[in-house]
């Protein structure tokens, strides 16, 4: 059985969201404890179903039975136990994607998990239908969301210029791209995402230097590389940085108790 996959949606649905992801322990025995997870700037919604996954942020501990949950952005890592006979469907949301459904306001809502209602959501879905479905379902929704709105937002267009910079870009600059006012700018990201701009610019910075990491021979790449690349101040800075979110450092870090994105 592997506990751990990742399934992907058509082009133009992956304009709001990233990926699929499985945890699925349905057939186990026994519980698998401390795996965990790190912050991407990505909102989760996730369908138990099953006995209960077990999640700890650095706010709560969540004891999350079957049915459907609303995962906030983390800035910080997650750890997760789940309990046998249990599997978990994520679909992982791009950042800007609630910002589509202005009637939400995240402000205050950071390392956090809901359980909504299955009736709360835009589409109709089985929590227990497998994944083909479940595929066919998100895709057929977000194409048609895609459709309705050819314009990008201002949050679609903040985090698209965060992308595209080489360098590390202040919300002054990305104000003066946008023509708008640095607080205005500032209330409605964090309205849409519960993050600041300047801390969704951290930790993207954050797992770039996580991913390059893990997929490098530190013998061969020094931190100092990976700290300077990703326009950290210096290695000690990149290393606090990383004790702050992981509690480790990064000769320490060990990748296999993490759920790390597969290379595509």
């Amino acid at each position: 059985m592997q506990l751990y996959s990742e399934h992907y949606v058509t082009q133009k649905s992956e304009r709001f969201v990233n990926k699929i992801w499985c945890l699925d322990n349905s057939i186990g025995e026994s519980l698998i404890e401390n795996k965990l997870v790190l912050p991407n700037g990505c909102f989760n919604l996730a369908f138990v179903t099953g006995n209960a996954i077990e999640v700890h942020t650095s706010k709560a501990k969540y004891e999350m039975n079957e049915g459907v949950y609303f995962c906030s952005q983390m800035t910080n890592k997650v750890l997760v136990n789940i309990h046998p006979k249990t599997k978990v469907t994520i679909v992982q949301l791009h950042t800007w994607t609630l910002s589509l459904f202005p009637n939400y306001d995240l402000s205050d809502f950071t390392d956090s998990i809901i359980k909504i209602n299955l009736e709360e959501l835009p589409f109709k879905i089985q929590i227990d239908s497998n994944i083909e479905i479940i595929l066919n379902t998100i895709n057929t929704y977000f194409e048609a969301l895609s459709d309705l709105n050819t314009e990008k937002n201002t949050i679609e267009k903040i985090c698209e210029i965060i992308k595209n910079q080489d360098s590390e870009i202040s919300v002054s600059e990305i104000s003066t791209v946008l023509k708008t006012s640095q607080r205005l700018l500032q209330i409605k990201f964090k309205t849409a995402t519960g993050l600041t701009i300047k801390k969704y610019i951290q930790i993207l910075k954050f797992r770039k230097s996580v991913d390059q990491m893990v997929s490098s021979d530190l013998e061969k790449l020094k931190l100092t590389d990976i700290a300077l690349y990703n326009k950290y101040f210096d290695q000690s800075h990149f290393i606090k940085k990383f004790k702050d979110v992981t509690k480790t450092t990064p000769k320490t870090f060990d990748p296999d108790s993490y759920f790390l994105s597969h290379k595509r």
